[in-house]
Parts: structure tokens; C-alpha cells; sequence
């Protein structure tokens, strides 16, 4: 029996992860389980980079993703399913994030889209390809 569902979306995307949202929300309500969602910020750091944005540009940048985030899962799967959906905006290597995401929320099921496919990845994302393979959980791709 699943009691949490991560689904891993890329903001960055517009609406084409709303199947996937859906989706994630189908196999949560399955069970009862608690639907979680995470999008991930890129990591820049302490690298060299950093020093070209603002203070305060990372902090301005998890609020922006959390209000898009929220809105994207209100839009995907309506107002009411939201307000219980916990809404996570992590900072780092996408897929390690997500399996860190599931690992810290418990989650018995991370459910994911086939995204930017490459030949290499056998039509699988490389996000996508990287958490199925290292999850400890099983892994929904949604195509």
C-alpha cells in the first residue's frame, strides 16, 4: 500500500507537466497517500557564478518557483486537491534532489516524465533515467 507519491515536475517546462501531475494525483488517490510535488532550482552556489547575481537572488528565485509550483498543481489537479498537495522547491542536481526529496518525505513511489529524450538516455530523460536507476523507491515514467 503507497502513503506517499513525489512527483517530480520541471517548472521551467509551462504545462506539459500537468499529465504528469494528473497522474501522480490518480495513483496518490488510489491508496489514500499523500501527494507530494518538487521542482528543482538549479545549485549555483559558491562557484564563480554566484557573484553574478544580486544578494538575495536565491531566496527571490524558491519563492518564485513555489508560487509557480502551486499554481501549476492548482491549475493541473484544481483548488481543493491542492490545498493538501505539500508543495517542495529543492536547489541542486535535479535527480538527486528528487531521491532526496523521497527519501527526507518517505515516499513509497516517485512518479516522473519522460522529458528532452536523447538518444543515449534510450528515449528516457536524463533526469528521468537517473532516478529510476538509483531509486531505493519504485518509479512511475509518465510518457
Amino acid at each position: 500500500m503507497t502513503k506517499s507519491v513525489l512527483c517530480a515536475v520541471d517548472i521551467s517546462n509551462g504545462d506539459s507537466d500537468i499529465p504528469v501531475l494528473r497522474r501522480a494525483a490518480q495513483l496518490a488517490d488510489l491508496d489514500g497517500a499523500q501527494l507530494d510535488v518538487v521542482t528543482v532550482l538549479p545549485d549555483f552556489g559558491e562557484t564563480w557564478v554566484s557573484g553574478f547575481f544580486d544578494t538575495g537572488f536565491h531566496e527571490k528565485a524558491v519563492k518564485d518557483a513555489h508560487d509557480h509550483l502551486v499554481g501549476l498543481c492548482a491549475s493541473a489537479l484544481g483548488e481543493e486537491r491542492n490545498a493538501s498537495v505539500r508543495h517542495v522547491v529543492a536547489t541542486g542536481t535535479a535527480y538527486q534532489e528528487i531521491l532526496k526529496t523521497a527519501e527526507t518525505a518517505g515516499s513509497d513511489l516517485i512518479v516522473i516524465g519522460a522529458h528532452k529524450p536523447d538518444l543515449k538516455d534510450y528515449l528516457l530523460g536524463p533526469n528521468a533515467s537517473r532516478v529510476v536507476r538509483h531509486s531505493a523507491v519504485s518509479v512511475y515514467v509518465v510518457r
